[in-house]
Formats: structure tokens, C-alpha cells, sequence
């Protein structure tokens, strides 16, 4: 292959013709131009390294290609790289090979959120925001395609449509999924540590309990606010029971024992993964049974208004607890928002306040101890808790009729364990 020895120039370089045969036309500094008899221009420079002889290709010249002056000052850092020790055309090679071993977002995104350890209220919620905000986003990108910048403006249209929260759990699940890939031997930095929550939002959850006399407006504008009866009496419900809201959700009738006056939950369906009773009051016996009557033939205790076969939407109490709360502000009640699951600390709270043994209420928030202490009490205080939980009923029902209440802190004489040494 014969070459001609001038110093290249763009108008050389356009009329370089094709021959039969490859040919190059030698630019300076050991640069030259490479004619394919297709008539394809590339740069190349051929160089010793370690003693062998290796061939680089710069890259093709024209429209979408290199520029004569880019490919000159390509050629100098590539000078520089052998000068430090490292074969440029090695590098390509590993850096090609790099790409095609490339691991898509979504590939490894999808086996992050099938495979990662969590609890399956944790993984429910994260599926979810992982399919509406995470996946779409980035799904035929490569785990190297996702900058910082990437993330944070992402971040920042879910920020500006009012959900901070949301954006704060993108950022989160994308920084767990660069972890895991990390983890399981991917060569590539984390995009996600260059996005701090607070430059996202300063969204912090507020935790809160309400006061017995905020439990009375609660009660009264739950009967005025546009939803279904058995809607009302599920809200009420979590209050008296103490349970999450999945569980009452996904509560079935063969789960329910009303001549024993219990609520049997499996473990399946805990956030902990223990089975756990919940012991029935009076008051939440009467729910029970108004509950089935309006259930029919559906084996949810809260069925779905649209299909039988299906429990209610998941965002159904949620829009319950907001419409309370913008009709407090709007009549100027002193009831500030609150969630579904303050309803839960509201009873830990008050009857941590009554005087409650801490014991039977964490048994009844199926709150496990993880202490040593915790690992040996493994009582169950089922006759202490049915009298707690009758007690709260009632104290929640006085509230809401105005009247004051208070407690008895002790299980009547007779109505507690006996424990026979004959047996």
C-alpha cells in the first residue's frame, strides 16, 4: 500500500479518489489518511508499543465523522495516552467490549425489584412508584447513560407536580439499583450519590397523633363527607382495631371468628411476617357485622364498589382522611390533616397515656420486640388486650359523644387468666 507524503488539507482531503486498492495519504506527526476503494476516509496512526507494531483508527472523516483539525488534536491525546503507558488501540477494543457487555437500566432495574430483600408492604409501595416513575424514565438506557443530572431533573418535574415525597423514594430506588448492580460485580459509579435528598425537597413525614377531642370532629365530619357507608365504618375500624390499613384491606371473611370475638390475621399478609389476633370489641363486632351484611357474597370484609371478586382501592381512604381535613379547615374546626395511619399511633398514643401496660399495646400494634427482652416474652396477654381493646372503644365512643371518660387499667376480678398447677 503506497502513500503520498504531502501535508494533508480539507481540499486534499475531498479529492481523494477511490482505487482498486486501499491507499493512505500521510498527514504529519505520523497521522494519515486512510481511502478504502468504497471511497470511505478514515484517520489512522500507526505507532510502536512494547515493541509490537499497533494500528489506531481516529475515526471516519466527513459529515458526522472527524474534522482534519479534530483528528489532528485527537492525535495528540492519544500521544499523550502511550506516553503514560497505555495502548490506545487496547483500550478501544476494552472499552468497545465494554459496551456491548453493557447492562440495560431496565435489566437490571427489574431483577433489583424481584430479587432485592424488603418487606412486602415496602416492595408493594416501591413497585409502584418503580413503574409509574422509575422505569419509564429510563428504560433503553444503559447503566452508564444515567447522569446525576438525569436524576435531579427528573426528580424536579415530580417535585413540581406536588409530590416531593414521590421524588425523594425515585431518587432512593434508583441509588438501591446502582448498589445492587455494584454489589453483583458491575464497574460503574453510582449516579445517585451526586443527588442529595435535600437539593430534591425537604419533604420530612409528619407523624402526629390526634387529641380526643380532634378524634370527635374526626368522627362527626366522617358522616358528612361524600363516601360510602361501609367506607365510614373501615376508617373507624382501623381506629378502634389499631391495624394497618393493608390489613383491613386485604382482610377476607373466613379470617373473622365473631362467636370467639376474634380477628385472626395471617402471617402471610403481616408486615412482620406473624400471624396476629386482633381481639373484637363490642363496637367493632357491630362494624363487623354491618360490614358483612353490606359484603353480600364477597369474600373481602371491604370488597371493591365495582368488583366483588376484588378489595377496595388502595387510595380510597386516603382521599377520606383529605376531604375530612379540607372540611375542618374550611368550617375552621381545630382538626389539622392526618393520615390512616395516625390512626394507629393515636391509639398507642392515648392509651400510652391511660396507663396501658406498654406490653399488651405493642402486642396489639403486632409490634415484636427486638430485644433479648423481647425474645423471651412471647406472651400473647389475650384476655389483658380484649379488655384494653373494649376499653378503647368505649373511651372512643364517649369522645365522640362529648362525654369524658376514664379507664380501667386493670382486668376485672374473674375475667383474667387462671393458671391451675393441676393442669
Amino acid at each position: 500500500m503506497r502513500g503520498d507524503f504531502t501535508v494533508l488539507t480539507d481540499a486534499a482531503l475531498k479529492n481523494l479518489k477511490p482505487k482498486s486498492k486501499p491507499y493512505k495519504s500521510t498527514d504529519r506527526d505520523g497521522l494519515y489518511a486512510y481511502i478504502s476503494p468504497g471511497g470511505a476516509i478514515s484517520f489512522r496512526y500507526d505507532y510502536r508499543f512494547h515493541g509490537r507494531r499497533e494500528t489506531l483508527t481516529l475515526g471516519r472523516y466527513g459529515r458526522g465523522g472527524l474534522s482534519l483539525a479534530e483528528a489532528r488534536e485527537r492525535l495528540f491525546e492519544i500521544k499523550r495516552t502511550i506516553a503514560s503507558g497505555v495502548s490506545p488501540a487496547l483500550e478501544k477494543q476494552r472499552a468497545k467490549r465494554r459496551l456491548q457487555e453493557a447492562r440495560s437500566f431496565e435489566h437490571v432495574a427489574q431483577r433489583w425489584m424481584d430479587t432485592a430483600p424488603m418487606a412486602d408492604s415496602t416492595r408493594n409501595m416501591r413497585r409502584s412508584i418503580f413503574n409509574r416513575e422509575v422505569l419509564p424514565q429510563w428504560r433503553n438506557r444503559l447503566l452508564s447513560e444515567i447522569t446525576p443530572d438525569d436524576i435531579r431533573a427528573h426528580c424536579k418535574t415530580i417535585v413540581d407536580r406536588g409530590a416531593p415525597a414521590t421524588a425523594i423514594h425515585v431518587r432512593d430506588i434508583v441509588k438501591q439499583i446502582y448498589a445492587w448492580a455494584i454489589l453483583h460485580g458491575e464497574k460503574i459509579d453510582n449516579p445517585a450519590d451526586g443527588v442529595g435528598p435535600a437539593s430534591i425537597a425537604t419533604f420530612r413525614p409528619r407523624d402526629r397523633s390526634l387529641s380526643p377531642s380532634e378524634i370527635r370532629i374526626m368522627l362527626g365530619l366522617l358522616g358528612e363527607v361524600a363516601t360510602l357507608p361501609t367506607i365510614r365504618l373501615g376508617l373507624k375500624f382501623i381506629l378502634l382495631s389499631m391495624v394497618r390499613k393493608s390489613e383491613l384491606q386485604d382482610g377476607v371473611w373466613p379470617e373473622a371468628d365473631f362467636e370467639n370475638a376474634v380477628w385472626s390475621i395471617p402471617a402471610a399478609r403481616m408486615k412482620r411476617s406473624r400471624p396476629h389476633n386482633v381481639y373484637l370489641s363490642t363496637q367493632m363486632l357491630d362494624i363487623l357485622i354491618a360490614l358483612k351484611t353490606w359484603a353480600g357474597n364477597s369474600k373481602y370484609i371491604l370488597p371493591s364498589r365495582y368488583d366483588a371478586d376484588a378489595p377496595m382501592s388502595r387510595a380510597t381512604f386516603n382521599r377520606v382522611t383529605s376531604a375530612i381535613a379540607e372540611l375542618a379547615k374550611k368550617r375552621g374546626l381545630p382538626l389539622e390533616p392526618f393520615t390512616v395511619h395516625d390512626l394507629r399511633r393515636t391509639a398507642s398514643t392515648l392509651l400510652h397515656e391511660m396507663g396501658f401496660n406498654s406490653d399488651w399495646i405493642e402486642k396489639g400494634l403486632a409490634h415484636e420486640e427486638r430485644s433479648s427482652r423481647g425474645v423471651y416474652n412471647k406472651a400473647e396477654f389475650e384476655m389483658q388486650r380484649r379488655h384494653m381493646a373494649q376499653q378503647w372503644s368505649d373511651a372512643v365512643e364517649a369522645w365522640e359523644a362529648g362525654r369524658t371518660f376514664t379507664p380501667v387499667l386493670s382486668v376485672p376480678e374473674g375475667e383474667g387468666p387462671r393458671f391451675d398447677p393441676k393442669f
